[in-house]
């Protein structure tokens, strides 16, 4: 008797959001691989990273691009500007449909990507800051909608500070009731484990595969994504 509403409504349709979530989280690590080690030291999904990235190329350290870093901030903003616009407008409507909208976009923003990769000079400055502006939207479009969706400790699938903090202010030896520990756990471990195939993934193939595998998971999670957590 409780598994005939559930089934007719349309929200709990597809995979529930807190392991697409989890997924896209991987793929924040994937992106930040992909761009720090093959875009020359800036970060695309890590704003936090970013601003201290900024900062070390103002001082003059060697190996940072202060030119790099300002595109991706930029992007990234207009990126979450354009998903505020979006929330705005679709209001109070289906959770499902906004994050498959909203996951589909990042898929053809970071098929983009790759398609720019596969097709320019290793080292071109269009491909440089073409990849960085598309995935640095991607990433800003991405987080403002999931900040809306309000799933609690995923929030975010960018940055883990918070995360980090919530796991251990909250957890039994930081005197909390360990609430979330699993969510918060695995959101480290999808990032430790994105990072890790993007890192494997460039310096192997360089960019173009792997900003197509960041692609094909987004796309797969926009068909997939429920609105239920």
């Amino acid at each position: 008797m409780t598994t005939e509403p559930a089934a007719k409504d349309p929200e709990a349709r597809g995979a529930r959001l807190t392991p697409v979530l989890l997924a896209l989280t991987g793929v924040s690590g994937l992106i930040d691989a992909i761009s720090y080690l093959g875009l020359g030291h800036v970060f695309t999904a890590n704003m936090t990273g970013n601003v201290v990235v900024l900062g070390f190329a103002a001082a003059g350290a060697p190996g940072f691009s202060a030119r790099h870093t300002v595109t991706s901030l930029a992007f990234f903003l207009a990126g979450a500007a354009t998903g505020g616009r979006v929330v705005r407008r679709v209001g109070d409507g289906s959770r499902r449909t906004r994050a498959r909208v909203t996951f589909a976009a990042e898929a053809v923003l970071l098929a983009a990507a790759s398609a720019v990769a596969f097709v320019t000079a290793e080292h071109g400055r269009v491909r440089i800051y073409a990849v960085i502006a598309l995935t640095a939207y991607a990433m800003g479009l991405r987080n403002a909608i999931v900040q809306k969706l309000a799933v609690p400790a995923l929030t975010t699938t960018t940055v883990l500070t918070m995360t980090l903090t919530g796991l251990a202010s909250d957890s039994h030896a930081g005197g909390g009731p360990g609430s979330h520990s699993l969510r918060r756990t695995a959101a480290v471990i999808a990032m430790f484990a994105g990072a890790v195939l993007g890192a494997a993934l460039v310096l192997h193939h360089g960019i173009a595969l792997p900003l197509l595998v960041a692609a094909a998971t987004s796309g797969a999670l926009a068909l997939l994504a429920s609105g239920k957590e």
